[in-house]
């Protein structure tokens, strides 16, 4: 089978598989606060690492909802890690709350203090990354035409790690649990690792 995104065939891909196709993708769990004390927390199945030095992560927002609003306006976020064990507290925040209700009350989840920006992180993630922001991008087509879609990269200049999950150096990954956001309504989580060496020459991939 061989479709132009644009010209999709609904009767045979009545759902676009794109998103199932690159995946899994990991979910940025977004937490932030505006100038005015305002918090948000929400996910983003658009979310990746984009650079190691600096280190660099980012989401992909679909028009100026309250994270990417927030991050623009203060220049700063917080990333924390979506787990398989915070599955419904995750979902819980991506409800359409009215104005001012919060996603941390509403999900039954915990507020707790980053040293390095004034947003807040999930104290119940195993993880955190506290950022300050570094680009934000509208995003347009290969025309250059502009879409819905705002780009918002923050460099990591504090990382928060649940200690229970550090294991001979290492952050156990598949301990952890993350999860993954798949096509559809279809998620999944880490679960099992496996090593692989790089030919000689290549590196550790650390």
């Amino acid at each position: 089978m061989f479709y132009e995104p644009s010209k999709r065939d609904r009767s045979r891909l009545p759902h676009d598989p794109i998103k199932a196709i690159v995946a899994p993708r990991p979910i940025g769990w977004i937490s932030t606060r505006a100038r005015d004390g305002r918090i948000n927390l929400a996910p983003y199945s658009y979310f990746n690492t984009f650079s190691g030095a600096p280190p660099l992560v980012g989401f992909s927002s679909d028009g100026m909802k309250d994270s990417a609003t927030f991050a623009k306006d203060s220049g700063e976020f917080v990333y924390n890690l979506a787990s398989y064990d915070l599955l419904r507290a995750v979902s819980d925040t991506s409800a359409p709350l009215p104005r001012g209700a919060s996603e941390f009350e509403h999900a039954g989840l915990t507020m707790a203090p980053c040293h390095l920006v004034k947003a807040p992180r999930v104290k119940e993630a195993h993880a955190s990354f506290e950022c300050k922001l570094a680009h934000f991008l509208p995003l347009m087509d290969s025309q250059g035409n502009p879409s819905a879609n705002f780009l918002v990269i923050g460099e990591v200049v504090g990382v928060h790690i649940d200690d229970d999950f550090i294991v001979e150096g290492r952050f156990a990954t598949a301990k952890a649990r993350p999860l993954a956001r798949l096509g559809y309504k279809d998620y999944s989580s880490v679960d099992a690792v496996f090593e692989l060496a790089r030919p000689p020459g290549g590196g550790d991939g650390a």
